[in-house]
């Protein structure tokens, strides 16, 4: 059988963190590997050429972790990882080369290439199944990186909108924004900064201004006592 022409194979998960992506083009290798990650857990789709390759992990909802042969038809296991660099993706792939190269400059080249992990073979399946869960701490903290980065930079664009001149009505003290639409501060400051506000009167105040205002008796926690 051709292996380029062989369909991509995929195993169901409802977790997308341990699907994976094998492109080997030796059908047996191929086949006992899917099989043993499969029994340790794992989604796997597997490919048995480059190009193959390559389209899966640049689709939609692509494998966040791909072992990929060096050498295969269309493509090899280092141009994929070049390709796949190369390209935007909505998030990390970690790449993991496998083959039976043993020469120093071979990893040199695979990690150049931008491959994450170099596997030898023969290999054992502990070994595989370590360098994958490896790669999903790194893609967690990666994600994980992410979201804080996010989040920071949501605080500090919520920080330049308070730290530059605002317009503020001198008798109600509302506030314009943008839109060159007038609200009141608390409603500006909770747009921009999730913050949200409690109402007294301070002890100063409440010397100050009639208790026919607050009531009488004035409630302690008016007065602030």
């Amino acid at each position: 059988m051709d292996p380029t022409r062989e369909p991509i194979i995929t195993s169901s998960s409802t977790d997308a963190s341990e699907h994976l992506l094998i492109a080997e083009d030796h059908d047996s290798a191929r086949t006992a590997l899917k099989s043993l990650l499969e029994w340790k857990g794992f989604s796997v789709t597997t490919v048995a050429d480059g190009k193959r390759a390559l389209k899966v992990l640049t689709s939609e909802n692509a494998p966040s972790v791909a072992l990929l042969d060096w050498e295969m038809p269309g493509m090899s296991g280092p141009d994929i990882c070049r390709a796949v660099r190369s390209k935007p993706a909505g998030h990390y792939r970690y790449l993991i080369i496998i083959t039976a190269r043993e020469g120093e400059e071979d990893i040199a080249e695979a990690m150049a290439a931008g491959a994450d992990d170099f596997v030898r073979k023969p290999f054992g399946v502990p070994e595989v199944v370590a360098r994958i869960r490896n790669g999903q701490r790194t893609l967690r903290l990666e994600r994980s990186l992410a979201a804080r980065i996010a989040e920071l930079e949501r605080s500090i664009e919520a920080g330049r909108h308070l730290k530059r001149l605002l317009p503020i009505c001198a008798y109600c003290k509302s506030i314009r924004d943008d839109t060159d639409y007038w609200q009141e501060i608390e409603q500006y400051i909770h747009k921009h900064t999730g913050t949200d506000f409690s109402h007294g009167v301070c002890p100063a105040c409440v010397e100050k201004v009639p208790k026919e205002r607050f009531g009488d008796p004035v409630p302690a926690d008016v007065a602030g006592t």
